[in-house]
C-alpha cells in the first residue's frame, strides 16, 4: 500500500510555470506506475500524465503535451509535474495516483491540490 501526499499547488498568471511535487510513502513506491490526474466541478476527472515504474516510459494527455514533464524519483519515493506555459483551462485540483504495473485501476490517491490560473 502507498500513502499519498501533494504540494505545489496555487495561483499563477497565464503563461507562467508551476511544479507540483507528491511524496508517497510505501517501501514499494518503485514497483508503481503514478499518474496525475486533475478534475474541475462538473467535468469528469481528466488523466493528465502518467509515468512507468523505472521512469523510463511517460504518456500524456494532448492538452498538455508538450507543456507538461512528469519525473520521478525512486531513491526518494516522489513524482514531480512540471507545469509550463500555463493556461486558464489549466485550473483545476490536481491529485497524485498510483496503480499496480499489472492493473489499469488507480487504486491509490492523494487529497489533492489546487491549481489556478488566472487569464
Amino acid at each position: 500500500q502507498v500513502q499519498l501526499v501533494e504540494s505545489g499547488g496555487g495561483l499563477v498568471q497565464a503563461g507562467g510555470s508551476l511544479r507540483l511535487s507528491c511524496a508517497a510513502s510505501g517501501r514499494t513506491f518503485s514497483s508503481y506506475v503514478m499518474g496525475w490526474f486533475r478534475q474541475t466541478p462538473g467535468k469528469e476527472r481528466e488523466r493528465v500524465a502518467e509515468i512507468s515504474w523505472s521512469g523510463t516510459s511517460t504518456d500524456y494527455a494532448d492538452s498538455v503535451k508538450g507543456r507538461f514533464t512528469i519525473s520521478r524519483d525512486n531513491a526518494k519515493n516522489t513524482v514531480a509535474l512540471q507545469m509550463n506555459s500555463l493556461k486558464p483551462e489549466d485550473t483545476a485540483v490536481y491529485y497524485c495516483t498510483a496503480r499496480e504495473s499489472y492493473s489499469a485501476i488507480y487504486a491509490y490517491w492523494g487529497q489533492g491540490t489546487q491549481v489556478t490560473v488566472s487569464s
